[in-house]
């Protein structure tokens, strides 16, 4: 009896250790986009699972010198100066093993769409990598947990 309770206990905590890991390895929450290539947070993005999938908001600029209500000039059709703050900018993403995948996302910069994935950094579970890319040719930026 004392050997099975001994077990019991082993294997509980067994289980509450995999099931933190499994939620420290989950991409929902917000996160400081920084640019790859001036190092500079631009805004803070709220990724969330709706059913199966990730979707990523843009929910604050950062910017000082950005308008009090920035708009996307430059996309088209529907998203044309719409408000870049709530911006549905990941769109899609389906969790694959330690990746996020079949995905877009939105450059408010630019207008344009790129697919992408996402994953989280091996080694700092805080840093996600956001590829976007456009047949063999990427950009990778690494964004950080709030």
């Amino acid at each position: 009896m004392k050997y099975a309770f001994v077990l019991l206990l082993s294997l509980t905590s067994f289980f509450n250790v995999l099931q933190v890991s499994a939620q420290e390895k989950d991409i929902t929450g917000t996160w400081k986009t920084i640019d790859d290539k001036t190092g500079i947070v631009k805004s803070h993005v709220e990724i969330y699972k709706k059913g199966n999938k990730y979707y990523g908001k843009v929910v604050k600029i950062l910017d000082p010198d950005a308008p009090a209500k920035p708009l996307c000039e430059n996309c088209d059709g529907d998203l044309k100066d719409a408000p870049i703050i709530g911006l549905e900018i990941l769109k899609n993403f389906e969790k694959e093993d330690d990746e996020y995948e079949d995905g877009t996302i939105l450059d408010p910069e630019n207008g344009k769409t790129y697919k992408a994935k996402l994953w989280l950094d091996e080694e700092d579970e805080n840093k996600l990598n956001v590829r976007g890319y456009i047949l063999f040719l990427y950009r990778t930026q690494t964004w950080e947990r709030l």
